[in-house]
């Protein structure tokens, strides 16, 4: 049975070699494909949803994508569970080389560019929910909410405090100037 909301899909041929011209792309998924990307990144809501950019080829063989990424969505508050919208706009910037090597050593530097291996297809639905998955909020709050401190002892015991559970605090507090 296939799936009845199937996530955003965008498929570009890469490795033929024969295309060798920018490719000028833009995702407005629907809202269904809105709701499943949402359902994959367990979030309640994404209410707009934009992609757009080029590939362009770089040297022989690889392909630069610049990309523009736009959405509002809505996220649980991570203290209140309230629901949190947020507005999204992030660049993206990726490079797929075919000489791309992938380090075997446990130490390796990393290029300064995101660099992946050149596929054989790209599928510009996957390159947009990683980035989306990127560019989330990683601790949405409702305006307004702090998040307390709970103190937590047994009866008659004196309450350990975030202050006094710091390893330096006796020694500040000795050196503090008397008023």
């Amino acid at each position: 049975m296939s799936d009845p909301t199937p996530l955003p899909r965008h498929v570009l041929r890469l490795a033929e070699g024969n295309q060798r011209q920018a490719v000028p792309f833009s995702l407005e998924p629907d809202a269904g494909a809105r709701a499943a990307v949402a359902a994959e990144l367990g979030i309640p809501a994404v209410k707009k949803l934009r992609f757009t950019g080029r590939l362009v080829p770089q040297g022989r063989q690889d392909w630069r994508l610049m990309a523009e990424l736009g959405a509002t969505v809505v996220q649980d508050c991570v203290v209140t569970l309230a629901p949190v919208t947020s507005r999204i706009d992030e660049p993206v910037e990726r490079l797929y080389a075919a000489d791309f090597l992938d380090p075997e050593a446990t130490e390796a530097e990393m290029p300064e560019d995101d660099v992946e291996p050149l596929p054989a297809s790209l599928d510009l639905g996957e390159v947009m929910l990683e980035a989306l998955a990127l560019a989330l909020p990683p601790y949405p709050r409702a305006e307004g909410v702090e998040l307390g401190e709970t103190v937590v002892t047994e009866p008659g015991a004196e309450p350990l405090t975030e202050e006094k559970a710091k390893p330096f605090a006796a020694l500040r507090d000795a050196f503090r100037p008397k008023e």
